[in-house]
């Protein structure tokens, strides 16, 4: 009974806690059913214009885009920068096509499949498919049958797996092409639309041409700002928040950061060296004389031995007058050279040949239509197709595995043979040795321990003869800190870190890099500490141009105002409305301005120019010789100088776009 009054005399209390509890339960519950909501939001890459990219859009774009960059180059090994370059073409290309996607259908405008279809395979390929070496003939002309033979062959299917990757391939490169045709005459269409509304008319033409005949002749003098010491002048701090004011428009800005970093070179030590030299020299004589060349290269060569064919144009530069010499044989061997911080020698394996450079090959498909696949190199094909392929005649046939399967290929066209030879090298780059690069990471390891703010860092990099590099306005999306190598990692960790602070020690190519922090902004405008400078220049000249305005007070003609400056009375021969430099002075439109407001001989007050400060009398009417108004001439200058500000207004554009960017988040 007790433990029941107990209960009753809390029992306000246990409801409350019990609320509590079931009010955790549902929340948790929600929150765990509502996840997929909450994870979907943090999944977006950014938003353009309203339209949310999703994290698997935007890594199917640059998957797309690594494919395309596989296929025209011929290679898979890209570096850091190049996948960073793919990175920012994927969000410029999504930039672009989202915001004119938006203003397109404001206006009602769009790219019909005839369209497309026609800009793709028709009579007026566009540019884009015509540039592409995919569909061009040995010649390096736009080849339309090889177009429409790819878009035949990737709607197809083959139970060879490997085939399938590879019409896989080609339509994902295709369907990358389509897309940048879409957009790009997207952008034509819409810039077209443009042109028209900056087009001049008869009044434009003829206001123009008036502008260009007719001017008038002045004098002026003039006091340059320099030529007035600071010391004579005050400039306040309200003065200095005045103008940050008036100016704030212009510092907005996005969260960035300024560090500055310390670089260790990892490079080969004395000890590397010496031991790469040894090394070749305890491998030249088995080298000139094995009979298995490539046990030996493969084996201790930085060079792969593949049996390739290397012409004048492919040969290594230093190889290539031993190679090509008159009398090259078989068995021939150089001494071991160092060059770039290589040791190498050749020896020839097969010299005194010609081989074509290119071919071109045909697919033969069984039960179907043989496909015509284009000019090839032997650089461009896989080895076992390369050999039979370069080593046949015109018109033959051979056929390799490719996967579960064979393949059969005719040789449509062969390229004119050029001199050819074999060569086996041995190379030995010399680099920093496991030894080396701990050594070189502990010296970096110490500085940061010795060195523990950003203060310390920049004595002790004096003090050491150490280069201290500045880079500034570093954002959430920097892919990399200036030239460094594979630098994203510092940006990542200047945004977590506080001002002041030291990094780890990061790794970048060929350097170990510390950096420090020295500036945080996160404000929506450039503070006014970092703009002072600027400010109190001008608020300088401002100060200057009112003290020499007070020099100048009660001054009435040129002559006096000459006087009272010690300078001297100067002439414009001509002055119009089209100028944008006034005489020697340079840009100064005020002054021009107001020369062609004057009456003729009138003299105008004391005017605040961009270099100092003017006093100027307008002279007589002094126009261009006579000459012939001709519209259309007027018109077309006119179109000409117009002629950017369509491209210009797709630029603003995108740069006032609704955007929210988040890549930093997955990168």
């Amino acid at each position: 009974m007790a433990s029941l009054q107990r209960i009753r005399n809390h029992g306000a209390l246990l409801i409350a806690i019990v609320g509590l509890a079931m009010l955790a339960f549902i929340l948790g519950d929600f929150l765990n059913s509502g996840s997929s909501f909450f994870n979907r939001s943090r999944e977006n890459v950014g938003v353009i214009e309203g339209q949310k990219i999703h994290y698997t859009e935007y890594e199917a774009a640059k998957e797309q885009l690594t494919e395309v960059y596989k296929i025209e180059s011929g290679r898979s090994d890209f570096d850091e920068e190049v996948y960073t370059q793919i990175r920012n073409q994927v969000w410029n290309m999504m930039m672009m096509d989202y915001t004119l996607r938006a203003q397109a259908k404001e206006i009602g405008m769009d790219i019909t499949a005839d369209e497309l279809s026609e800009l793709c395979i028709g009579d007026n390929v566009h540019q884009i498919i015509r540039s592409r070496r995919t569909f061009q003939d040995e010649n390096g002309q736009f080849s339309r049958d090889a177009v429409v033979n790819l878009l035949q062959a990737i709607n197809q299917e083959s139970d060879d797996a490997e085939m399938n990757a590879n019409l896989k391939q080609a339509k994902t490169y295709w369907m990358y092409w389509e897309k940048a045709v879409r957009i790009s005459y997207m952008q034509e269409k819409y810039t077209s639309l443009l042109q028209h509304l900056f087009k001049a008319n008869s009044l434009d033409a003829e206001f123009a041409f008036n502008n260009r005949q007719n001017g008038v002749s002045a004098e002026y003098v003039s006091q340059p700002f320099y030529a007035v010491a600071d010391s004579l002048v005050k400039v306040s701090e309200s003065d200095i928040k005045k103008l940050y004011k008036q100016h704030k428009a212009e510092y907005k800005q996005t969260p960035n950061r300024s560090i500055e970093y310390v670089a260790f070179d990892i490079k080969p030590s004395e000890a590397d060296f010496k031991a790469a030299e040894t090394l070749m020299n305890n491998l030249q004589e088995e080298f000139r004389t094995t009979e298995d060349v490539s046990l030996t290269v493969n084996t201790n060569s930085d060079i792969m031995y593949d049996g390739r064919d290397y012409s004048e144009e492919t040969v290594p530069a230093q190889f290539k007058e031993f190679a090509f010499r008159k009398g090259a044989k078989a068995g021939d061997c150089t001494d071991i050279l160092f060059e770039n911080d290589t040791y190498a020698m050749a020896r020839i394996m097969q010299a005194g040949y010609s081989l074509p450079d290119s071919v071109e090959l045909k697919a033969i498909v069984e039960d179907g239509e043989d496909q015509e696949l284009g000019w090839f190199k032997a650089a461009d094909l896989p080895k076992n197709i390369a050999e039979p392929a370069f080593a046949g005649k015109r018109g033959g046939r051979f056929t390799v595995a490719q996967g579960m399967g064979e393949q059969t290929y005719e040789i449509m066209e062969i390229g004119k043979p050029t001199p050819k030879v074999k060569l086996a090298i041995l190379a030995r780059e010399v680099t920093p040795s496991s030894k080396t690069y701990s050594a070189i990471y502990n010296q970096a390891k110490q500085f940061i321990v010795a060195n523990p703010n950003a203060e310390a860092l920049e004595a002790a990099a004096q003090e050491q003869g150490l280069a201290v590099v500045p880079q500034y306005n570093l954002t959430e999306t920097t892919d990399k800190v200036g030239q460094l190598k594979a630098s994203r990692p510092i940006v990542r960790w200047a945004f977590e870190a506080k001002e002041g602070q030291v990094s780890d020690v990061f790794e970048c190519g060929q350097q170990f890099i510390v950096a420090a922090v020295t500036e945080v902004n996160d404000g929506e405008y450039r503070p006014l500490e970092a703009v002072r400078a600027e400010l109190t220049y001008e608020a300088t000249n401002n100060a200057k141009a009112e003290y020499i305005k007070k020099q100048l007070k009660g001054v009435e003609t040129l002559e006096a105002a000459a006087e009272v400056l010690g300078q001297r009375v100067q002439n414009v021969e001509r002055v119009t409305l089209n100028d944008s430099r006034f005489g020697n002075a340079g840009m100064e439109p005020a002054v021009i301005g107001k020369v062609l407001a004057l009456d003729e001989n009138e003299v105008s007050e004391p005017i605040q120019g961009k270099t100092g400060v003017f006093m100027v009398k307008k002279g007589a009417i002094n126009n261009a010789p006579e000459a012939p108004f001709n519209a259309d001439s007027e018109k077309a200058q006119l179109a000409s100088r117009y002629s950017y500000l369509p491209y210009q207004a797709i630029q603003i554009i995108e740069d006032k776009a609704d955007v929210v960017d988040n890549r930093a988040n997955f990168q």
